[in-house]
């Protein structure tokens, strides 16, 4: 079994967004995926709830979510999301001794560049593979990335900090899918938001496969933190 854990101390960086974008994504019945959110402000919880298919299924975390891992892993779940709060609180380090890796969403400003130093270092305490996804990116013009996702690359080698070589662009259809209660794949199948969601979620396979020892490290995403 496989645990992704969305994890920034910055509020408003994505993981709600990402958590909802890629369950939809994974889940499938030979695939099972569960949810566990964690965070008190019940995003993607919402999510679920206008989903109102209870697919994939989801729990909800206030203290711990060991309990919660381990039963998934009894019931054969092969993916389990944790949604975490904006924070460096107990339930944010359980979670992280949790995973198997972690995503830290990162927008390109300098606020949010600034923050994922803390969640990098809960992830090199408890010895935890990482990456971060910058999200909620200005398009790309031109097959260019704006320069200030440029500048947030930059900041983020300097932390010595792994990161995806793609970027989630703020797109409407993103926001229009969570309003239904649906992935991007699910509401626009053919559209650029979906396309970035299936890159992201190639890179995060060819990581677990890494990291589980079943596939070569070139293309991996993440950071095997030490």
């Amino acid at each position: 079994m496989n645990v992704i854990v969305f994890a920034s101390r910055k509020g408003g960086s994505g993981k709600s967004t990402l958590a909802a974008h890629l369950a939809a994504q994974v889940h499938k019945s030979t695939k099972p995926c569960l949810l566990i959110d964690a965070d008190p402000q019940g995003s993607l919880t919402l999510w679920h709830k206008l989903r109102g298919t209870n697919e994939p299924p989801l729990k909800i975390a206030n203290r711990s979510v060991t309990e919660m891992v381990a039963a998934a892993k009894r019931d054969g779940f092969e993916w389990v999301f944790i949604d975490t709060p904006p924070n460096t609180s107990a339930v944010v380090d359980d979670a992280i001794k949790n995973a198997t890796m972690v995503i830290i969403p990162a927008r390109p400003g300098v606020f949010d560049v600034d923050a994922v130093q803390a969640t990098i270092q809960s992830c090199r305490s408890a010895r935890k593979p990482y990456a971060v996804v910058i999200n909620g990116a200005p398009a790309r013009r031109d097959d260019s990335e704006s320069r200030i996702v440029t500048i947030a690359r930059e900041a983020l080698a300097k932390f010595k900090a792994p990161v995806w070589s793609g970027q989630i662009t703020n797109r409407a259809d993103l926001l229009l899918a969570l309003g239904n209660g649906e992935g991007a794949r699910e509401y626009q199948a053919e559209g650029r938001a979906a396309s970035e969601i299936g890159k992201l979620w190639a890179a995060i396979e060819r990581s677990i496969k890494a990291i589980r020892g079943n596939g070569s490290a070139t293309g991996a995403m993440h950071k095997q933190a030490a």
